[in-house]
């Protein structure tokens, strides 16, 4: 069995997406026929209706499944709307914030990482937190445990940035890892990086499976003059054995892949966590 998924990020529909750009990525699916797309926020410039409208079509053009979360921008820009009613707009054109995919090959938990009044910051809550281990518990043999938020738990490999990663990142990754994540997805900084847990964080000679983290690069680009960001997409494959991270880069005609890593899978058993296990991550507001 092999999974195989597409991840695009920051498309900042409102601001303009090339057509070409847009029918690269149908061709794409129809080339590897994934299992899932996942669109990991930021699918419009400043939370308008027409905007997500636009990032809807977009995404309904594409022959897969469409898992999307929100990001920063898919709220009003602006008082009242932010904070009357953030969600409104994005729930009403492309459904729940945090939806849930299952197949035999792909679990994907979607969480909604953004805050109203955090332009930039995301955070996660205990009770988030733990609902990725109630998604993962009946999870099928085999099958690839993911989850999909905006806001990136591993920083930009290059350009500084105001951007900073998940708000008590470290408690986040902690309750992810004991929830059996194998695979946790973001966007946000309009950059790709692909890390495993074990590559930064030691955990006193115990491995307790693998975990990566990626980070997609701008699906488009609102700002075409900034340096520092690129464009392109991550494309995910797994067997049994190994986890594959494709990076793509947009070369003006095609996504074409520029990167690869490969990553050992570890079966574990998913680990209950409740918000006692993780209150520090509680959101106070």
């Amino acid at each position: 069995m092999t999974a195989c998924a597409i991840h695009i990020s920051d498309l900042h529909c409102g601001k303009h997406v090339a057509d070409d750009v847009e029918n690269a990525l149908a061709t794409l699916c129809e080339e590897l026929r994934p299992g899932l797309v996942i669109a990991s926020g930021d699918l419009s410039n400043r939370g308008r209706l027409a905007e997500l409208e636009g990032a809807r079509d977009l995404l309904e053009r594409l022959p897969a499944p469409v898992l999307a979360v929100p990001g920063n921008h898919d709220i009003p820009y602006s008082l009242p709307g932010r904070v009357s009613h953030p969600w409104r707009a994005f729930e009403q054109v492309l459904g729940a914030t945090e939806p849930l995919f299952v197949s035999e090959e792909l679990v994907v938990r979607g969480l909604n990482s953004v805050r109203p009044w955090r332009h930039q910051g995301g955070r996660l809550s205990a009770t988030q937190l733990a609902s990725v281990a109630e998604a993962f518990r009946d999870a099928p043999a085999g099958a690839l445990r993911v989850v999909a938020l905006h806001h990136h738990l591993a920083g930009a490999p290059w350009r500084a940035s105001r951007k900073f990663p998940l708000k008590h990142r470290d408690a986040a990754l902690d309750a992810l890892a004991a929830a059996g994540a194998e695979l946790v997805v973001g966007g946000h900084i309009h950059q790709a990086s692909a890390v495993e847990r074990h590559e930064f964080e030691a955990t006193d000679g115990h491995r307790d499976g693998s975990l990566v983290l990626a980070t997609a690069p701008g699906f488009s680009r609102p700002r075409p003059h900034r340096s520092g960001e690129a464009q392109g997409l991550h494309v995910y494959r797994a067997t049994a054995e190994a986890l594959i991270v494709e990076t793509r880069i947009w070369d003006g005609s095609a996504f074409t892949p520029t990167a690869t890593r490969t990553f050992p899978r570890a079966v574990r058993a998913v680990t209950d966590v409740g918000p006692g296990h993780v209150h520090k991550m509680v959101d106070r507001g």
